[in-house]
């Protein structure tokens, strides 16, 4: 290869991974796999953490904020 020609790297699109879209569908994948975590736990009370439990559930409605502010940000704003 000579030194003239584009890398690979400089032929694909630029690709943003830390873009609000992105982050957005990260958190709500997240936050789905908490439901179903939390979901299971509650299922078995035999050997239920409590702790982990609370903090699940936490990190769950932080989550949920964090969408709904993103999500507020991301969405065209509508003419008065």
């Amino acid at each position: 290869m000579s030194e003239d020609s584009p890398s690979e790297e400089s032929k694909q699109p630029s690709v943003d991974l830390r873009s609000p879209q992105r982050q957005l569908i990260e958190w709500q994948i997240e936050h789905a796999d908490l439901d179903a975590r939390i979901d299971q736990a509650v299922s078995v009370p035999v050997q239920r953490d409590e702790l982990s439990l609370r903090r699940m559930k936490k990190r769950r409605l932080v989550l949920r904020d964090q969408i709904v502010q993103l999500q507020s940000q991301l969405s065209p704003k509508e003419p008065a």
